[in-house]
């Protein structure tokens, strides 16, 4: 099955009246979403190996306080970038297909207890357009990874030169360009992934006819305040709340940065 192909549009299928899940083995539990998002792991895996490859060739050529040597270092990361645009989108395209065969799964569990008609409503989600755009983000954000580094490499080592920053901090700094780099690889990866199922199950979901979500959150003490305070309210899929205060970003649940949030349907 191609997941970057559309489904062909059906008829849509009206949910039963009153319609509710078995509590003891609902679809869309945190463990029903979790197992969804669990292509995670390997994702990060891959994307820490490129921000390795950063950290090496930093510190193997690293030339203190030389701005040559800082323009090179930018050069040599952007070609690095370059380089790796076909593995990236290899990349991205197993990330796309291991979270859409998880999320598929758990929908056609949801089917099971809903009904077989809904099965070709499940299978017949226009997800092929959200697919193409999530690939398109993830080779652009997988190489990234080493141009901005080659930026931060740049702007510290101009900064020792112009404002009189001691030496040793910069070269500190300089010198962990590839932890940075995982850090971020660790955010890329549970954002996408979180993304990417989040956008699923809101196209799934619409193509049956739901129309509003729940929110819910992991209920851990390391959910923010901000979505701790929407959990158990109820939104219009079209219309998602404001997950990031600070900046007023609107977002479904998991479809923000580090966010481990999930949308329960409302069916």
């Amino acid at each position: 099955m191609c997941i970057l192909c559309d489904a062909q549009p059906r008829g849509l299928v009206g949910l039963p009246r009153g319609l509710a899940f078995d509590r003891a083995n609902k679809p869309f539990s945190k463990a029903a979403v979790m197992r969804a998002r669990r292509a995670e792991e390997s994702y990060a895996r891959e994307l820490r190996g490129v921000a390795r490859q950063v950290g090496n060739l930093v510190r193997g050529t690293f030339q203190p306080g030389d701005l040559g040597w800082a323009v090179g270092i930018t050069d040599a990361l952007n070609r690095y970038a370059k380089v790796i645009e076909p593995w990236a989108d290899a990349v991205g395209r197993r990330m796309l297909a291991d979270v859409a065969a998880r999320d598929r799964k758990m929908w056609l569990d949801a089917g099971r207890q809903i009904g077989r008609a809904l099965h070709a409503e499940i299978e017949g989600a226009p997800t092929g357009a959200l697919m193409q755009a999530r690939l398109a983000e993830q080779v652009q954000l997988i190489t990234s990874l080493p141009t901005e580094a080659g930026q931060r490499v740049h702007k510290l080592t101009v900064e020792s030169l112009t404002n009189g920053t001691r030496a040793e901090q910069i070269a500190q700094e300089i010198m962990r360009s590839g932890d940075v780099a995982a850090s971020r690889a660790n955010m890329i990866a549970r954002t996408e992934v979180g993304r990417t199922q989040a956008e699923l199950v809101s196209a799934r979901s619409q193509a049956i006819g739901s129309t509003h979500f729940n929110w819910r959150t992991v209920g851990d003490s390391d959910v923010r305040r901000d979505h701790r305070a929407l959990d158990g309210k109820t939104f219009e899929w079209n219309a998602p709340p404001v997950a990031d205060k600070r900046t007023g970003a609107r977002a479904l649940p998991g479809a923000i940065y580090n966010c481990r949030c999930y949308a329960e349907p409302v069916l």
